[in-house]
């Protein structure tokens, strides 16, 4: 298959540093979208496959998913797209489309594994997939989602996995008017929780465990926040809420927060991967048909529904706009949270380097 070389921004082991390198991106195919990528956010998995925190990383690694950009060339079988459009990709390039996950949207959990946007399976050139730190992509049409031209494309992009990431299970627990939202955590993906759920109309708290958050999380639209450290607000929220998005990206004991749902309430995991320690308490659970649940992205008609409803909203992230070439250093701030809150990267940097 024909290729052309690109620039992009990678890491060729766990210990070096993200430096320019040179990729391949395949010539378009009849059902391929090409788009020029205008910005790229910075997510923690970024780093984390960067540096093969989760084992597994394939080298050179290019990380990126989520990307915004212009439509540059589209395949002869392409209907959904023209030259022109904004486009967007986040996580996924590709699945089986046949497993029944697939068959009911849902490519995040395809049975047969989905194509993650950087270091997974390339299906077409062989070898891994690169991410969007880089001039371009092609992707396949139907992987590919239509970005509102009303929005502020730079901020737009983080929507494509801490958007996503939020409001998928905002959805799938039926969040509308008048529900009860806690988020626990201020970061990333605790930003986008806020803003989504207040969107959808729902009555919004943050956990937080100091009081400095407070002022930001009702900037965001929070209308309350409770010091988790504080035992009197803790037993003052006890049995209130009908969900609970959980985006603490370490290891942290979820019972406390599970005693503040109502019934049927569920508190949802969404930023941490590994085992509960403390172990949960199984005593208020089945005493109050609560759950402790899970999430992970959302497929790709969740993830446009998503960016409409964001249009019609004025939903965006609240970003800080980088150089390809401070990368590095965005990685060590974002290691300590020092950013609002989510980076994006200007990728005309790169072309100009």
């Amino acid at each position: 298959m024909q290729t052309t070389s690109v620039k992009a921004f990678g890491t060729t082991a766990p210990e070096a540093d993200l430096a320019p390198l040179n990729i391949n991106r395949r010539a378009v195919q009849p059902n391929d979208v090409e788009i020029e990528i205008l910005y790229c956010g910075v997510c923690h998995s970024d780093l984390h496959t960067a540096r093969n925190d989760w084992g597994g990383s394939i080298y050179p690694a290019v990380p990126g998913h989520e990307i915004v950009g212009k439509i540059t060339a589209v395949g002869s079988a392409v209907s959904k797209f023209k030259v022109g459009d904004l486009a967007g990709v986040g996580c996924i390039v590709d699945s089986c489309k046949t497993c029944s996950s697939c068959q009911q949207d849902l490519e995040q959990y395809c049975l047969n594994g989905f194509t993650g946007t950087y270091n997974g399976q390339d299906l077409q050139l062989g070898g891994q997939t690169f991410g969007g730190y880089s001039e371009k992509v092609v992707v396949k049409e139907d992987f590919v989602l239509a970005v509102p031209t009303n929005l502020d494309l730079a901020a737009v992009a983080p929507l494509l996995c801490a958007g996503i990431t939020t409001w998928s299970p905002l959805k799938h627990w039926n969040v509308k008017e008048g529900s009860k939202v806690a988020v626990i955590g201020l970061g990333g993906l605790g930003h986008m929780a806020i803003k989504l759920a207040k969107g959808l109309g729902a009555d919004v708290t943050l956990f937080s465990r100091t009081p400095d958050k407070t002022e930001d999380a009702k900037a965001l639209g929070a209308d309350a926040v409770v010091i988790s450290t504080e035992e009197a607000q803790m037993k003052a929220v006890r049995g209130q809420f009908d969900l609970i998005i959980d985006t603490v990206p370490y290891v942290h004991d979820v019972n406390p927060y599970v005693t503040t749902l109502n019934i049927n309430g569920t508190l949802v995991l969404v930023g941490y991967l590994g085992g509960l320690e403390p172990i949960l308490n199984t005593v208020p659970m089945i005493l109050g048909r609560k759950s402790v649940a899970g999430s992970v992205i959302g497929g790709i008609a969740e993830t446009q529904e998503m960016l409409d409803f964001c249009g019609e909203k004025g939903i965006v992230s609240e970003i800080e706009i980088i150089k390809m070439q401070e990368i590095n250093e965005a990685y060590e701030r974002m290691l300590k949270s020092d950013v609002r809150y989510r980076f994006v990267i200007d990728m005309a940097s790169l072309k100009n380097s």
